[in-house]
């Protein structure tokens, strides 16, 4: 994982590739906690969504996942013979929250998350959320969770370590004890940056849930996708130093004349595969969202994909 440069800079982080989903099958990550992966494996979710067991003869469940019969029966399978006390549900997209509710009227379980599905902001006028069906607005937890609060069952207590940026509903969970263990979802994932698309996310909030895991001192994150992020602290800050470098790009094609989005992607995202160019150009927006707010980029009206932007004075 990402470390120190020698220059003392942090470095972007080092993705990690290697992982085996083991579908069908719970496989022991950590002392009391198991990790099953949905086959559902796309350019977005990588290999599948993971969801995870936590606790022994009481437990919780992380992130259930999407509406999948052969899913539901290897959890099923999974967790025969225990009682499951919690559901716990990282944010509110479809291959994450889903499951809940039938795993809720099959175990009695309760559902906790930060809350039901919103936007990071108000859809402006004419404009469309692409993301809206990824959106489960059926969702509604039995217990909201506030930054901090904490769920406790026979031997576990998970901590709500609320991380908007991903979505306006995004919490990660902290496994209170020695091993120093949050299941970090979406918003920190080994594999790959996530995606922050307004007008469901916005990369304001996401810098500052980096800000806020980089004040903890973790030992490992699971995340919804792939395998664990074990360096999370310098992991962190190469999170954080490769958005910088993406919105230092963002300023330096604005200064090169580049008016629309569409070009921008062009040039700053050239080596990515061009099926996720259009989750790139709400990238971009995201960061130009908060370049106008920070008044460093100019544009007639809200921010927008055919919006056209200029640099602010001095930029």
């Amino acid at each position: 994982m990402t470390g120190k440069a020698s220059d003392g800079k942090d470095e972007a982080p080092h993705f990690d590739l290697a992982f085996k989903p083991a579908y069908g099958e719970a496989v022991a990550v950590a002392p009391r906690v198991q990790r099953l992966t949905v086959n559902n494996p796309s350019p977005f979710t990588f290999h599948g969504t993971n969801s995870y067991i936590v606790g022994d003869r009481s437990v919780a469940v992380i992130d259930p996942g999407p509406e999948d019969e052969a899913h539901f029966r290897a959890l099923m399978q999974a967790l025969a013979g225990r009682e499951v006390t919690h559901i716990a549900v990282s944010h509110t997209h479809r291959d994450h929250s889903p499951l809940a509710r039938r795993l809720k009227a099959e175990t009695g379980a309760l559902i906790v998350a930060e809350g039901p599905h919103r936007a990071a902001r108000p859809l402006h006028a004419g404009e469309r959320n692409p993301f809206a069906e990824s959106a489960d607005t059926d969702f509604s937890p039995d217990i909201a969770l506030g930054h901090g609060e904490t769920v406790e069952g026979d031997g576990w207590a998970l901590t709500a370590l609320l991380t908007p940026g991903h979505t306006a509903n995004h919490a990660a969970f902290a496994l209170d004890g020695p091993d120093g263990i949050v299941f970090s979802a979406d918003h920190v994932m080994a594999w790959a940056t996530t995606i922050v698309a307004p007008p469901d996310g916005a990369m304001a909030d996401y810098m500052a849930s980096l800000e806020r895991l980089l004040e903890r001192d973790d030992r490992i994150y699971f995340p919804g996708h792939g395998g664990p992020v074990t360096e999370p602290a310098s992991f962190l800050r190469g999170l954080r130093t490769h958005r910088r470098m993406r919105e230092r790009a963002v300023r330096e094609r604005i200064r090169a004349g580049d008016r629309l989005i569409a070009d921008m992607v062009k040039v700053i995202y050239r080596e990515t595969d061009p099926r996720l160019h259009g989750a790139a150009a709400l990238s971009v927006l995201a960061h130009l969202e908060d370049l106008v707010a920070r008044g460093e980029v100019v544009t007639e009206g809200p921010p927008s994909m055919k919006g056209l932007y200029f640099p602010a004075p001095g930029l």
